[in-house]
């Protein structure tokens, strides 16, 4: 009884093994369902070839929310998703309106760049757009701007500009975004 019930279950077991065509068949299922998942998820900074006509970012993104000079006689187009969303997209395109670079400019790396001392209202404008929240401190006497973003595509994050009566940076901070902290959520 016991080699029947073996026999039994190790047939069975023999159409799930690795080897088999079944299983090859689904795990090549699974890897083209994953590619077209995956395809999916590209944001709207991932699809754009350095040296296409500005035109193709446009046609998708539709036109700029802003557009700002750069020093070289190019533009930085902006699509942001402030004031409630966390990304913007910002496209760099030379003067005669080619493609540079697309990426995301709200998250750490792009942050970090900001030089204090150096830095003034324009170039935090220049870089990120607008912010999503101005304030000032009269006791510090500083006006500060405030970005949403998301950290490490998990932690909702404000990003904040300090700036002297000057415009000169002078402090960067980061902090938890209170849109999305549970224990505040019943507050508003």
């Amino acid at each position: 009884m016991f080699n029947r019930l073996t026999s039994a279950r190790a047939g069975r077991a023999s159409s799930a093994m690795p080897g088999s065509r079944a299983a090859r068949s689904a795990l090549a299922v699974l890897a083209c369902a994953s590619v077209l998942a995956l395809a999916g998820c590209a944001q709207p900074w991932q699809n754009y070839q350095a040296g296409a006509d500005q035109s193709t970012i446009v046609a998708r993104l539709g036109p700029p929310r802003e557009v700002y000079d750069l020093p070289d006689g190019g533009k930085r187009l902006m699509w942001p998703t402030q004031p409630m969303g966390e990304t913007t997209t910002a496209a760099d395109v030379d003067a005669s309106g080619k493609i540079l670079n697309v990426r995301q400019v709200l998250q750490p790396n792009e942050f970090y760049r900001a030089e204090i001392g150096k830095w003034t209202r324009d170039d935090v404008l220049v870089n990120f757009g607008r912010p999503v929240e101005t304030s000032y401190f009269p006791l510090m006497k500083r006006e500060v701007w405030t970005y949403r973003y998301l950290e490490d595509n998990i932690w909702y994050m404000m990003y904040s500009f300090y700036f002297d009566n000057q415009g000169i940076l002078r402090l960067t901070q980061k902090t938890p975004d209170p849109l999305h902290d549970p224990d505040r959520r019943s507050l508003f």
